[in-house]
């Protein structure tokens, strides 16, 4: 295997949209590769080219730049650039760094899942002989209970104005509000920046999936504001979906940005980095939307008032909670 150079120092920041323009958008002699062509070969191209593709997608779904990748996974951005067009001939000691840092196993980078028992093979061979509209039928039939559509959760991009939608929308049906980030800092004693620092993507996502367990211990009637990328983190997302009535709350990527804006981030001062903050959230709603399409509710929040959003997304959720609580 070829030698590497490592990043000085493994340190996490977040992910921030001026620094992510132009990191996913270099794809320029890239190929995709498609999952099941992978059974069939056994060419180290493919292999190279399959890497790349599901680095950089899993990397888009986490809204993570390269940088703030290298400086999680000790690897450094130029050896990374390479893995991301397909001509890093990795070991598996940096690829095992790479999946901690993206919290992935590192058998999601190459293999085709095997099904771990007959019931699984016929139950997915089922699943494939379904239309589209058909398996949005089965999930939502899976997902639906009542204790869920006693719970409300709300995910979206940054700015699409989940914490202060929430808070109305709780108000108005005199249930607890609460956001998912906030309980994470409580958890663990840290704000969000020093826990990614601290404990990198993965220790986050343990302590995210750990506070949101315990809100559907504690909590039979809630509002919850998620971050964005919870949609990313598959097994809690499933959690989420069938143990909350999830709200997508979507609006134009300029609406989005001019919210951050508003919320005078110095990381988008200059008119290049807004630009490029700009491209770096079209990109990560373009890599999160068929996640957030699994949700059963979606309101595009552009253009109105929060009262007329509370009170649309009021009449949109089930009977049983649209009336305010004595």
């Amino acid at each position: 295997m070829q030698s590497m150079p490592v990043s000085p120092k493994k340190k996490k920041t977040l992910a921030v949209a001026a620094q992510a323009g132009a990191s996913t958008a270099k794809r320029s002699g890239t190929r995709r590769v498609k999952p099941r062509q992978l059974i069939a070969t056994t060419s180290p191209s493919d292999l190279h080219q399959l890497l790349a593709q599901r680095v950089r997608d899993a990397r888009a779904r986490r809204f993570m730049t390269r940088k703030a990748l290298a400086q999680e996974s000790g690897i450094s951005v130029a050896y990374l650039a390479r893995v991301e067009r397909g001509t890093g001939n990795i070991s598996l000691g940096l690829l095992q760094r790479l999946a901690l840092a993206l919290n992935l196993p590192v058998e999601s980078f190459f293999a085709a899942e095997q099904a771990p028992n007959a019931d699984f093979t016929l139950v997915v061979e089922f699943l494939k002989r379904q239309s589209p509209d058909r398996l949005a039928i089965i999930r939502r039939q899976l997902f639906d209970s009542p204790d869920r559509a006693q719970r409300i959760a709300l995910v979206g991009i940054r700015g699409v104005g989940k914490s202060t939608i929430g808070p109305a929308l709780a108000e108005r049906l005199a249930v607890p509000f609460v956001e998912l980030n906030r309980e994470i800092e409580k958890e663990a004693g840290l704000g969000i920046s020093e826990i990614f620092t601290v404990y990198g993507q993965h220790g986050y996502r343990v302590i995210e999936r750990r506070c949101l367990e315990r809100i559907i211990l504690n909590q039979p009637k809630v509002v919850l504001a998620t971050a964005g990328g919870i949609v990313a983190e598959t097994a809690t997302y499933e959690v989420l979906l069938s143990s909350f009535f999830t709200i997508w709350l979507k609006a134009s990527p300029v609406v989005m940005f001019e919210r951050v804006l508003a919320q005078h981030d110095a990381r988008i001062a200059s008119p290049e980095l807004r630009n490029e903050a700009l491209e770096n959230i079209e990109r990560t709603l373009d890599a999160r939307r068929h996640l957030y399409e699994l949700a059963p509710a979606a309101f595009d929040t552009g253009g109105k008032t929060i009262e007329q959003i509370v009170a649309s997304l009021a009449s949109a959720l089930p009977a049983e909670e649209r009336a305010p609580r004595s």
